[in-house]
């Protein structure tokens, strides 16, 4: 079973995602994309390759955020940021997460140093899955 980090030294890296319904978010990232769930409820902590996915609800300003409010995306084709993911077999996983539910935007799509292709999670937020193509050296 995977454990939440805590780093003696260097960082580690997670991704925060607000949701509109926890547990509907927690089904997608444990359930379509294969991660582990290590804590349930709010917040929810996935597991996630070698990453983690911390999943919660929006809220309003705190003492330390004073002027920031967390909120799923309000138009899911305007984005700052998405999550990217890296993988081995994109024509499998594409397959495979498919068959779990996943919707994606289009199939993989050659774009010269990597195969590439877009889903969204149940509250919209953007996820892109790639595969790098290896160069092509000259043959022997």
């Amino acid at each position: 079973m995977a454990t939440f980090p805590a780093p003696a030294e260097g960082i580690v890296l997670t991704h925060f995602v607000v949701a509109s319904d926890v547990d509907r978010s927690r089904r997608f990232y444990a359930g379509v994309l294969g991660g582990e769930v290590l804590k349930d409820g709010e917040p929810t902590i996935i597991a996630l390759a070698n990453s983690w996915i911390v999943i919660n609800t929006g809220g309003g300003p705190t003492d330390d955020k004073p002027a920031v409010t967390l909120e799923p995306p309000a138009d899911p084709d305007r984005v700052s940021s998405f999550l990217n993911i890296r993988v081995a077999d994109i024509r499998a996983v594409y397959q495979e997460w498919r068959a779990r539910g996943a919707e994606f935007l289009t199939p993989p799509a050659d774009r010269g140093v990597e195969l590439r292709c877009y889903m969204r999670d149940p509250d919209g937020h953007l996820i892109e899955v790639g595969q790098r193509i290896p160069p092509q050296g000259p043959a022997a």
